[in-house]
Protein backbone atom coordinates (compact mmCIF):
# COMPACT_ATOMS: atom_id res chain seq x y z
CA UNK A 1 0.00 0.00 0.00
CA UNK A 2 1.50 3.49 -1.15
CA UNK A 3 -1.22 5.29 -0.41
CA UNK A 4 -4.98 6.48 1.32
CA UNK A 5 -7.33 8.08 0.43
CA UNK A 6 -9.55 9.92 3.40
CA UNK A 7 -13.57 11.02 2.76
CA UNK A 8 -14.17 13.80 5.41
CA UNK A 9 -16.02 17.17 6.27
CA UNK A 10 -15.75 20.42 5.08
CA UNK A 11 -16.77 21.34 8.86
CA UNK A 12 -15.41 20.06 12.23
CA UNK A 13 -18.58 19.08 13.66
CA UNK A 14 -19.38 19.91 17.54
CA UNK A 15 -16.95 17.20 18.85
CA UNK A 16 -13.51 18.24 19.45
CA UNK A 17 -12.99 14.33 19.06
CA UNK A 18 -14.04 14.57 15.24
CA UNK A 19 -10.73 16.96 14.96
CA UNK A 20 -8.56 15.72 17.04
CA UNK A 21 -9.10 11.95 14.80
CA UNK A 22 -8.69 13.89 11.83
CA UNK A 23 -5.22 15.61 13.01
CA UNK A 24 -4.38 11.77 14.26
CA UNK A 25 -4.98 9.97 10.79
CA UNK A 26 -2.96 13.18 8.89
CA UNK A 27 0.11 12.57 10.94
CA UNK A 28 -0.32 8.75 11.13
CA UNK A 29 -0.19 8.24 7.19
CA UNK A 30 2.25 10.49 7.30
CA UNK A 31 4.38 8.80 9.60
CA UNK A 32 3.71 5.11 7.98
CA UNK A 33 5.44 6.78 4.87
CA UNK A 34 1.91 6.55 2.97
CA UNK A 35 0.53 9.42 0.69
CA UNK A 36 -2.74 10.94 1.73
CA UNK A 37 -5.00 11.61 -1.24
CA UNK A 38 -8.01 13.91 -0.16
CA UNK A 39 -10.48 16.66 -1.63
CA UNK A 40 -7.96 19.03 -1.72
CA UNK A 41 -10.28 22.15 0.71
CA UNK A 42 -8.39 23.58 3.08
CA UNK A 43 -11.65 24.02 5.66
CA UNK A 44 -12.74 21.68 8.40
CA UNK A 45 -11.49 18.24 9.10
CA UNK A 46 -10.37 18.44 5.48
CA UNK A 47 -7.75 21.24 6.31
CA UNK A 48 -7.09 19.96 10.18
CA UNK A 49 -6.19 16.56 7.98
CA UNK A 50 -4.23 17.73 5.41
CA UNK A 51 -2.26 19.87 7.73
CA UNK A 52 -1.20 17.69 10.19
CA UNK A 53 0.02 15.13 7.01
CA UNK A 54 2.02 17.75 6.15
CA UNK A 55 3.28 18.83 9.13
CA UNK A 56 4.37 15.40 9.74
CA UNK A 57 6.10 15.10 6.52
CA UNK A 58 3.96 13.93 4.48
CA UNK A 59 3.36 13.92 0.41
CA UNK A 60 -0.34 15.42 0.41
CA UNK A 61 -2.25 15.03 -3.24
CA UNK A 62 -5.51 16.76 -2.93
CA UNK A 63 -8.10 16.54 -5.72
CA UNK A 64 -10.83 19.40 -6.46
CA UNK A 65 -13.26 20.46 -9.22
CA UNK A 66 -13.01 23.75 -10.11
CA UNK A 67 -15.92 25.36 -8.72
CA UNK A 68 -14.57 24.85 -5.23
CA UNK A 69 -11.17 26.70 -6.42
CA UNK A 70 -13.33 29.35 -7.61
CA UNK A 71 -15.14 29.71 -4.21
CA UNK A 72 -11.26 29.56 -2.28
CA UNK A 73 -11.71 26.47 -0.42
CA UNK A 74 -8.62 24.65 -1.68
CA UNK A 75 -5.58 24.24 0.17
CA UNK A 76 -2.78 26.32 -1.24
CA UNK A 77 0.18 24.17 0.44
CA UNK A 78 -0.50 20.76 -0.97
CA UNK A 79 2.37 18.64 -2.48
CA UNK A 80 0.25 18.34 -5.38
CA UNK A 81 -3.28 20.08 -6.20
CA UNK A 82 -5.37 18.30 -9.02
CA UNK A 83 -8.15 20.38 -10.20
CA UNK A 84 -10.73 18.67 -12.48
CA UNK A 85 -14.02 19.77 -13.94
CA UNK A 86 -16.78 18.26 -11.84
CA UNK A 87 -17.27 16.08 -8.33
CA UNK A 88 -17.68 12.82 -10.69
CA UNK A 89 -14.42 13.08 -11.89
CA UNK A 90 -12.77 14.01 -8.37
CA UNK A 91 -14.24 10.73 -7.20
CA UNK A 92 -12.61 9.21 -10.29
CA UNK A 93 -9.20 10.65 -9.72
CA UNK A 94 -9.31 10.06 -5.71
CA UNK A 95 -10.07 6.18 -6.55
CA UNK A 96 -7.30 6.03 -9.12
CA UNK A 97 -4.41 7.57 -6.87
CA UNK A 98 -5.74 5.27 -3.78
CA UNK A 99 -4.91 2.03 -2.36
CA UNK A 100 -6.98 2.43 0.11
CA UNK A 101 -10.30 4.45 1.30
CA UNK A 102 -11.05 5.68 4.71
CA UNK A 103 -14.22 7.41 5.92
CA UNK A 104 -13.86 9.96 9.08
CA UNK A 105 -17.01 11.87 10.47
CA UNK A 106 -18.65 13.85 7.64
CA UNK A 107 -21.58 14.59 5.86
CA UNK A 108 -23.46 13.85 2.74
CA UNK A 109 -20.46 13.87 0.58
CA UNK A 110 -18.59 11.93 2.86
CA UNK A 111 -20.91 9.23 3.23
CA UNK A 112 -21.79 8.91 -0.60
CA UNK A 113 -18.29 8.88 -1.45
CA UNK A 114 -17.10 6.03 0.57
CA UNK A 115 -20.56 4.33 -0.52
CA UNK A 116 -19.67 4.70 -3.93
CA UNK A 117 -15.97 3.26 -3.67
CA UNK A 118 -17.98 0.39 -1.22
CA UNK A 119 -20.26 -0.38 -4.19
CA UNK A 120 -17.08 -0.69 -6.56
CA UNK A 121 -15.16 -3.32 -4.19
CA UNK A 122 -18.46 -5.14 -4.20
CA UNK A 123 -18.96 -4.79 -8.10
CA UNK A 124 -15.36 -6.31 -8.59
CA UNK A 125 -14.22 -3.06 -9.62
CA UNK A 126 -11.40 -2.36 -7.57
CA UNK A 127 -10.44 -4.60 -4.69
CA UNK A 128 -8.95 -1.81 -2.19
CA UNK A 129 -9.48 -1.95 1.59
CA UNK A 130 -12.61 0.65 2.95
CA UNK A 131 -12.87 1.15 6.17
CA UNK A 132 -14.56 3.56 8.51
CA UNK A 133 -12.70 5.65 11.68
CA UNK A 134 -15.76 5.16 14.04
CA UNK A 135 -14.87 8.36 16.38
CA UNK A 136 -17.28 8.47 19.43
CA UNK A 137 -19.68 6.30 17.34
CA UNK A 138 -20.31 8.62 14.77
CA UNK A 139 -21.08 6.01 12.51
CA UNK A 140 -22.98 3.56 14.49
CA UNK A 141 -26.31 4.16 12.38
CA UNK A 142 -24.62 3.71 9.52
CA UNK A 143 -22.91 0.36 10.49
CA UNK A 144 -26.46 -0.59 11.60
CA UNK A 145 -28.03 -0.21 8.13
CA UNK A 146 -25.08 -2.06 6.98
CA UNK A 147 -26.43 -4.76 9.27
CA UNK A 148 -29.63 -4.66 8.58
CA UNK A 149 -29.25 -4.77 5.37
CA UNK A 150 -27.24 -7.72 5.28
CA UNK A 151 -30.07 -9.43 7.91
CA UNK A 152 -32.88 -8.18 4.93
CA UNK A 153 -30.60 -9.76 2.34
CA UNK A 154 -29.78 -6.55 0.29
CA UNK A 155 -26.20 -7.50 0.48
CA UNK A 156 -24.57 -10.62 1.77
CA UNK A 157 -23.02 -10.92 5.04
CA UNK A 158 -19.74 -11.52 2.82
CA UNK A 159 -19.75 -7.97 1.31
CA UNK A 160 -20.77 -6.83 5.10
CA UNK A 161 -17.56 -7.93 5.85
CA UNK A 162 -15.65 -5.68 3.37
CA UNK A 163 -16.31 -2.47 5.88
CA UNK A 164 -13.37 -2.46 8.46
CA UNK A 165 -14.33 -0.67 11.05
CA UNK A 166 -12.39 0.77 13.89
CA UNK A 167 -12.32 3.48 16.90
CA UNK A 168 -8.22 3.50 16.79
CA UNK A 169 -6.32 4.94 14.13
CA UNK A 170 -3.42 2.85 14.26
CA UNK A 171 -5.58 0.12 14.47
CA UNK A 172 -7.35 0.90 11.36
CA UNK A 173 -4.40 1.49 9.13
CA UNK A 174 -2.73 -1.66 10.22
CA UNK A 175 -5.78 -3.37 9.31
CA UNK A 176 -6.09 -1.59 5.90
CA UNK A 177 -2.42 -2.66 5.12
CA UNK A 178 -3.07 -6.44 5.84
CA UNK A 179 -6.10 -6.38 4.30
CA UNK A 180 -6.79 -9.12 1.53
CA UNK A 181 -9.70 -8.85 -0.92
CA UNK A 182 -11.26 -12.61 -0.48
CA UNK A 183 -15.32 -11.66 -0.98
CA UNK A 184 -16.93 -12.71 -4.05
CA UNK A 185 -18.05 -10.32 -7.10
CA UNK A 186 -22.01 -9.25 -6.92
CA UNK A 187 -24.12 -12.20 -8.98
CA UNK A 188 -27.58 -11.12 -9.41
CA UNK A 189 -30.79 -13.32 -9.05
CA UNK A 190 -33.66 -13.51 -11.47
CA UNK A 191 -36.90 -13.41 -10.07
Amino acid sequence: MRSICVFCGSKYGNKPAFKAAAIEMGTQIAKSGLELIYGGGHVGLMGALADAALAAGGKVIGVIPEDLVKKEVSHKGLTLLTIVKSMHERKAKMAELSDGFIAIPGGYGTLEEFCEVLTWSILGIHKKPCGILNIEGYFDPLLKFFDDSAKCEFITQEHRDLVLVSDSVSDLLKRMQEYKHTARERYYERS
